[in-house]
């Protein structure tokens, strides 16, 4: 193996990961973090969580969720409750029409890729993050913001962000 079989192997997930957004955009209607802050919603008590809540479970920052539950309140697939106790703080929670939509949308790359990092031996996959490491490292890319779930969608404040 040389190096350009590590670079087609790299391209080969990215492309991978663009298809599959491109893919759930165009059947669904939503990119993947709306796709994933509605099944995380629909996971909850209460079907409800905080911005906050959202944003860790995303490893996102807080302008690009907010942007999230913006366009999904739009579409209608989650309402903003102010919290009784205090109104300036609003709960996200799933509607109808956002917990119809999930109940629709194909097991995606991320949750595959998950089960199959599951079923490697401690060894493997301590192996497996050590060349993600060094690959990291020699990209330089150390410092970007990333969600461990994978997705196509950046912003560019993010973008803006990271370059600096």
């Amino acid at each position: 193996m040389n190096y350009t079989d590590i670079l087609t192997g790299l391209r080969k997930i990215i492309r991978s990961v663009n298809l599959e957004s491109k893919r759930i955009e165009k059947q669904y209607g939503i990119s993947i973090p709306q796709l994933l802050c509605l099944n995380f919603l629909n996971s909850q008590t209460g079907f409800q969580a905080s911005q906050k809540e959202i944003k860790d479970f995303l490893s996102l920052n807080a302008s690009t969720v907010t942007g999230i539950i913006n366009r999904l309140e739009k579409k209608g697939l989650v309402a903003k409750l102010p919290k009784r106790e205090d109104k300036r703080v609003s709960y996200i929670t799933i509607t109808a029409k956002g917990a119809d939509l999930i109940q629709n949308t194909p097991e995606l790359l991320h949750e595959r890729l998950t089960q199959k990092l599951k079923s490697l031996s401690t060894e493997h996959l301590e192996e497996l993050r050590h060349s993600f490491e060094v690959i990291a490292d020699f990209l330089d890319v150390e410092k970007v913001d990333a969600s461990p779930i994978l997705t196509a969608e950046v912003s560019i404040k993010d973008a803006e962000t990271n370059s600096n």
